[in-house]
């Protein structure tokens, strides 16, 4: 129970940190003493649902965001899903390069509960500094993951900015593999305008080497398909 108070409470943390609150400006939006909220974050006091939703409010992020999750704990609510690359894992890291300033994207995607056929609730934290505190992130993305056959789909909206929606396919393997790619459509704000750009999926962090840098940036071969069919795919 400790550890569960514990992860909690870091994500409470977090999550303020990435607001630009202060303890006792939370504290006082949620009505609580700085020294409350403090052992909260601790995880010296268990949160009641009254108070952790009131927190998730403030915040304005998901209750679930604050939630304890096994990331790498086998789901009976994976296991119905089509493609054997998503099943059995509710957490995944992605990648993908970003040429404005030549660097790496990390990102982290926590898919949670069942919500409708095929649906699963899913936030994703978009470049983060490391993955022990992916909370603090550049920008935060709730939304759904819809499973099918042949084609898995991510629809996504920023959770400072609504305008933002981003929507990521990846297509479906039967096949065992650590590693999937993905292509997303979105809006870029540094210039502003529509984007498409290929991520790289994995079950576990990758090695962040010369050879995933080289794997992230357009390809002959990606060129080559955008020749042929006027359009940026990914297989």
């Amino acid at each position: 129970m400790n550890n569960i108070n514990q992860e909690v409470g870091k994500k409470i943390r977090n999550f303020r940190k990435w607001r630009g609150l202060t303890i006792q400006q939370l504290a006082d939006q949620i009505f609580k003493s700085k020294g409350t909220l403090s052992k909260y974050e601790s995880g010296d006091i268990t949160l009641d649902l009254v108070t952790l939703h009131h927190i998730a409010d403030t915040l304005n992020i998901q209750v679930e965001q604050l939630l304890y999750q096994e990331p790498r704990h086998a789901s009976p609510l994976m296991n119905a899903v089509p493609s054997s690359f998503f099943k059995n894992s509710t957490r995944f890291y992605s990648y993908f390069y970003d040429g404005r300033n030549n660097s790496l994207i990390r990102c982290v995607i926590d898919m949670m509960a069942q919500s409708d056929a095929n649906r699963y609730r899913t936030v994703m934290y978009m470049n983060v500094k490391d993955f022990e505190n992916y909370q603090e992130c550049e920008n935060m993305y709730w939304g759904h993951t819809e499973h099918y056959d042949t084609l898995t789909t991510l629809i996504l909206k920023n959770q400072a900015t609504p305008l933002e929606n981003l929507y990521i396919n990846i297509l479906a393997s039967f096949q065992e593999s650590e590693k999937k790619w993905g292509l997303m459509a979105g809006v870029s704000f540094r210039p502003f305008m529509p984007i498409a750009l290929k991520m790289l999926f994995s079950r576990t962090p990758l090695p962040e080497n010369q050879e995933l840098y080289n794997e992230l940036k357009i390809s002959k071969e990606d060129l080559r398909t955008l020749k042929i069919y006027n359009m940026l795919a990914v297989t």
